[in-house]
């Protein structure tokens, strides 16, 4: 356990502390998934996004640093889940990035995801993604809080 810093404006911070069971970080530079989406169009949205995360991203000024800020949150959510051969298994679109009603970033897990989720005992998954036009990075941590 770890305790949170003083003054911290996260609506899990009233507790003092997170019981994380699971980490996982990823960066994707914003110029390889402009080249995805180049090459692949409709594909990329069709095999790595669900249908709301693909309609939010097309909705957005530029949809490739949206499309990697996704894939970053993705990636680090996988990561945070794994520790099992079956895991290997959870797919893109098992994992999918939400905006929470108060507007940070908030994950729903179906499939192979949530099986995992309910196997490790996760209450919570804390996401936290921040984007340039160059990078994009999330930080997925498994609460069991």
């Amino acid at each position: 356990m770890c305790p949170l810093p003083h003054g911290s404006r996260r609506s899990w911070a009233s507790s003092g502390t997170v019981s994380a069971i699971g980490v996982g970080v990823d960066l994707v530079e914003v110029s390889r998934a402009r080249a995805m989406l180049a090459d692949k169009g409709a594909h990329v949205f069709d095999r790595l996004l669900t249908p709301a995360e693909a309609e939010y991203c097309r909705s957005r000024p530029d949809p490739a640093e949206h499309v990697a800020v996704r894939l970053a949150a993705k990636e680090a959510v996988y990561k945070a889940l794994q520790g099992s051969e079956a895991a290997r298994g959870i797919g893109w679109r098992d994992i999918e990035v939400k905006r929470a009603p108060d507007g940070r970033p908030d994950v729903e897990l179906t499939g192979l995801a949530a099986r995992r989720a309910r196997e490790l005992r996760v209450n919570r998954v804390l996401l936290s993604l921040s984007h340039t036009h160059e990078a994009a990075i999330a930080i997925a941590v498994l609460s069991t809080d």
